[in-house]
């Protein structure tokens, strides 16, 4: 199927062909019709799945069809980070080229008087993160009195970020009467009742299975020591020639760490989290978009709103301590049906993390020893059944000390300390 079969306009058609799109995503295909017909919609979808345009082309679609003189907000997108308002926000005005319509992102860490000054001349469309949202709506600087949309996109995100309480707050702004459209990668039970209330008989639309990763990322497991992840990361950075890579660190402070530490082993880091200032923090992903920067290492909360069509790799350096952000992690490569490759730097501390994210995915992560990097023990056996494991060799432990080689008494365990490597396997 083509876009020119989805009920586009002229207008909309020449800007997805400007932008060299030929076929629509399965979400498009499902989605874009429903929303046509003014359809309240259920998508479950992962992200780079295009869901983007599955809603902003229809919406931009619907606006041109009831042009009006007078601009007053018709469409609210509300978002869960500062980066997804400004992307889904430059969507919009890429789609919308040749319209003559007006889109306005709001979010903190800017200027809120700038913003007023730009709703005041009038806007069409607003996307905005929860709690700026509300900062113009207490101090009555934004009228959504005649929205026609309202779409949620990421609610799982939003659930995870608390903004949920936020979300019912906005809604009491809203008219009754409005097309309503949520958009989730996951559906836990908070998500279902929001959608219950929210909702008018929505159309389902379900691209993948709740916990499945984008097709054609290649997923790889590095077992490594520890303290020779950063080593293991600039080596394979340098040797294998990774021109753009997107780190993920668990805390800020480490992120700072390994960006500092990258940048002297000479190639171009920086760091990308929450206590960085908007302007840093948009100058940084600029950089990395526009290839001056090499490598962007971040946190989990701050690299959800980045999209980057062509990232070919993401490395999580330290594995996600909850194994659905595994998933939302190597999502942010090979999107939109490009490749990508996403490679886990896995130390014996971890290999509990991995054995639950394996478990969610429901397959075993390829694992591959670079050589000159060999950890204190594969990780072939202990990190697919840790517990198993764990039982064999505390079995053949006892049968027969003596067979026992230093090396695998130490387990994962660099330095040999047998008291402590028990612990992890017990721990595991």
């Amino acid at each position: 199927m083509s876009f020119n079969k989805l009920g586009l306009s002229p207008a909309l058609l020449k800007a997805i062909q400007d932008k060299g799109y030929t076929k629509p995503s399965q979400i498009q295909k499902e989605a874009i019709p429903e929303i046509l017909k003014g359809n309240d919609i259920l998508a479950g979808a992962q992200t780079g799945t295009g869901k983007t345009a599955a809603f902003a082309l229809p919406l931009l679609h619907i606006l041109q069809n009831a042009e009006s003189k007078r601009r007053r907000v018709r469409v609210l997108v509300l978002v869960p980070t500062r980066e997804l308002a400004s992307q889904v926000g430059e969507s919009f005005r890429e789609y919308g080229i040749n319209l003559r319509f007006k889109t306005s992102t709001l979010y903190g860490g800017v200027s809120i008087n700038t913003q007023i000054n730009k709703i005041k001349k009038g806007v069409d469309i607003v996307v905005a993160t929860p709690g700026r949202l509300l900062d113009h709506l207490n101090q009555k600087t934004l009228n959504l009195s005649e929205l026609e949309t309202f779409v949620l996109d990421e609610a799982d995100r939003m659930l995870d970020m608390g903004f949920i309480r936020d979300i019912k707050k906005i809604l009491k702004y809203l008219p009754e009467e409005k097309q309503n459209l949520l958009f989730s990668a996951t559906f836990p039970n908070e998500i279902k009742s929001l959608a219950d209330n929210l909702l008018n008989s929505p159309k389902r639309v379900q691209v993948k299975s709740n916990n499945s990763t984008a097709d054609k990322v290649e997923q790889v497991v590095y077992p490594i020591d520890k303290s020779r992840k950063k080593e293991l990361l600039a080596y394979c950075i340098k040797e294998e020639n990774w021109f753009q890579v997107l780190v993920f660190s668990r805390t800020k402070h480490g992120a700072n760490k390994l960006a500092q530490q990258l940048n002297k082993e000479g190639i171009n880091a920086d760091a990308f989290h929450g206590n960085k200032s908007q302007t840093q923090r948009t100058r940084a992903l600029s950089d990395f978009k526009d290839l001056k920067t090499q490598v962007l290492v971040a946190t989990d909360i701050a690299a959800r709103g980045i999209d980057i069509s062509l990232l070919p790799h993401v490395v999580n350096f330290d594995l996600p301590y909850v194994p659905e952000d595994y998933i939302h992690r190597i999502g942010r490569t090979a999107r939109a049906g490009q490749e990508g490759k996403a490679v886990s730097l896995v130390s014996a501390d971890e290999h509990k993390l991995l054995f639950d994210i394996e478990k969610l995915l429901k397959s075993s992560i390829p694992k591959e020893i670079i050589v000159g990097f060999e950890p204190a023990q594969n990780l072939s056996t202990d990190a697919l059944k840790p517990r198993e494991a764990a039982r064999k060799k505390n079995k053949s432990s006892r049968a027969s000390k003596k067979q026992t080689s230093p090396r695998r008494k130490s387990s994962w365990n660099k330095r040999g300390n047998k008291n402590k490597s028990s612990k992890n396997n017990r721990r595991s």
